[in-house]
């Protein structure tokens, strides 16, 4: 009984005299998550999801358009632009709303991965920043985007020869090293939020009206963010390994929550426009010589300058 006492009275036991402040709400804490994670769904985040649609919208999509409305005097080609600081904007924006969503989930999801993929995503769309806002500006100059570097007539006559290379450096960096080390870090972040988007009760397994609202807009965006960032395979990969997982978990009689399906039918949604994208453009000779190969997928800013700005 006396070993029973002093063990009950020792330093640091939870509860006791010289318990380290927290440790028993931490314990508390601890055991409610995994409750939490084995019987709770989460509502549907209206807040967050119609920020970000919004953000994406303004931010990404809106950024080349203020660029063309806003008067040329007040951002000089020496100076950034509207644009970029619209995309600043977007680089501090979306890694808040992305944590935020994450901590959101109704599972635990690996810290260290989360953290790597919002770091890289942070590096990769500051780097697309630099090189989008000097391919911007070269528009100006008449760079046409339906044409590859080299056969611009901007570019293709510069001397000496060995800029030309330093301007397809610069594409490379905007088109392919910032595109990668942003979207694959982004896409990962949402599957792995995605992952914890189920529950037990299928009458949970419905979008209220206001996701409903919101899921067109979302698709659409993530149509133009397919096409103009050229990552389709990317995109597919990660719609049909959602796809899969909801297969998987209907065995376990798990269905997807509010959250999951928005996310999902966003996906649906992008699919279906990036498919009659590609069917209206199939036979155009021009975007056909600027994107070759088996997967063909036009930029909308490429048919821009094609098919839109050369007529003004």
């Amino acid at each position: 009984m006396e070993a029973a006492a002093r063990r009950r009275q020792q330093p640091g036991a939870a509860g006791g005299p010289g318990a380290q402040p927290g440790a028993s709400f931490l314990q508390a804490r601890h055991s409610s998550v995994k409750a939490d994670e084995a019987a709770s769904t989460a509502p549907f985040h209206l807040d967050l999801w119609f920020y970000f649609t919004l953000q994406n919208w303004i931010l990404d999509f809106g950024r080349p358009i203020a660029m063309l409305v806003f008067p040329l005097e007040w951002f000089p080609l020496s100076k950034p632009s509207v644009g970029d600081y619209f995309h600043m904007a977007y680089n501090i924006i979306t890694p808040f709303l992305l944590l935020k969503l994450i901590e959101r989930s109704p599972r635990t999801l690996p810290r260290s991965m989360i953290y790597v993929s919002i770091i890289t995503f942070i590096m990769g769309a500051s780097i697309h920043l630099v090189g989008d806002s000097v391919n911007h500006r070269l528009i100006f100059s008449g760079y046409q985007n339906h044409l590859s570097v080299r056969e611009n007539p901007i570019i293709k006559n510069l001397k000496p020869e060995t800029l030309i290379d330093s301007f397809e450096l610069l594409y490379y960096y905007d088109e392919y090293l910032g595109h990668s080390l942003w979207y694959i870090p982004f896409f990962l972040i949402l599957f792995m939020y995605f992952s914890g988007c189920f529950t037990p009760t299928k009458t949970e397994s419905v979008m209220p009206g206001a996701a409903l609202l919101l899921v067109v807009p979302s698709g659409l965006y993530y149509w133009y963010l397919v096409t103009e960032g050229q990552i389709f395979i990317l995109f597919i990969f990660t719609f049909f390994a959602m796809l899969a997982l909801v297969l998987h978990q209907k065995r376990k009689r798990l269905f997807l929550d509010s959250n999951g399906l928005f996310l999902f039918y966003s996906f649906a949604i992008t699919l279906l426009l990036v498919a009659l994208w590609v069917a209206w453009l199939w036979n155009d000779p021009v975007l056909r010589k600027k994107y070759p190969g088996v997967i063909y997928v036009p930029e909308p800013w490429a048919f821009y300058t094609l098919h839109v700005s050369s007529r003004h």
